[in-house]
């Protein structure tokens, strides 16, 4: 029993850094001028905007999943499918980085596709969240 509030209390931090980090990537590839984009992430000077615009939406869409169903314990399976679909963006993205010759970004990818997975395995196996009835 002792060991599940361990790994509850891991899956909530490992919730709560992602979210963070996927909403706020999201929300500057949503809403940042292209011009400015550019600056902080060279590669979307050679991508079509509808693509990083669609990105951030993605990003910030699964950041908000892992969070609130789970806190509202309203439909928290969508916490498990908001971290698979993470992972698999981080995926698509380790292989466009590796496309475009851009080996250092793959590490961060690696590093958030296995917490977006640690994610789903814990919420569907090991400490699921009820929902509310």
């Amino acid at each position: 029993m002792k060991n599940n509030k361990v790994v509850n209390i891991g899956l909530w931090i490992a919730q709560g850094l992602l979210a963070i980090m996927f909403i706020m990537a999201g929300l500057m590839k949503a809403t940042q001028p292209v011009e400015a984009l550019t600056e902080a992430l060279p590669w979307v000077a050679n991508t079509p905007l509808a693509l990083v615009k669609f990105i951030g939406i993605s990003e910030l869409l699964g950041g908000l999943g892992l969070l609130i169903p789970s806190i509202f314990r309203w439909k928290p399976n969508l916490t498990i499918l908001a971290a698979l679909g993470l992972a698999l963006v981080m995926v698509l993205a380790s292989g466009f980085h590796a496309y475009r010759g851009e080996f250092s970004a793959i590490g961060m990818n690696v590093i958030l596709l296995g917490l977006a997975l640690f994610i789903a395995w814990g919420r569907s196996k090991k400490a699921p969240i009820l929902a509310r009835n």
